[in-house]
């Protein structure tokens, strides 16, 4: 079974910085893309940047230029480097694994359990 953990939320005033970390652990043979989401309250969940095993890297429009995502793939690990953080910022970030294959052939989707970033005014 392939676990993914986040670490790293908080509260922050605004302007501040914050990195989160995720680890996937379990049987795994290889992983593909790594994501961070978040959901603010009241809302959908929405992608807030995504990295391939290649390194390519998407962000939303919203955090282009202020966050930054990196993966060490040795530790399947995964990290978002937040800065000039702002309180609509605020939200549970979770931590997503699409195609984390389990052999040659199988793959699952993984996700964390969320961890929780608070940005104040």
């Amino acid at each position: 079974q392939v676990r993914l953990v986040e670490s790293g939320g908080g509260l922050v005033q605004a302007g501040g910085s914050l990195r989160l970390s995720c680890a996937a652990s379990g049987s795994i043979f290889s992983i593909n893309t790594m994501a961070w989401y978040r959901q603010a309250p009241g809302k959908q969940r929405e992608l807030v940047a995504s990295i391939t095993s290649a390194d390519s890297t998407d962000y939303a429009d919203s955090v282009k230029g202020r966050f930054t995502i990196s993966r060490e793939s040795a530790k399947n690990a995964v990290y978002l480097q937040m800065s000039s953080l702002k309180p609509e910022d605020t939200a549970v970030y979770y931590c997503n694994a699409k195609n984390v294959y389990i052999d040659r052939h199988r793959y699952v989707e993984v996700w964390g359990q969320g961890t929780l970033v608070t940005v104040s005014s």
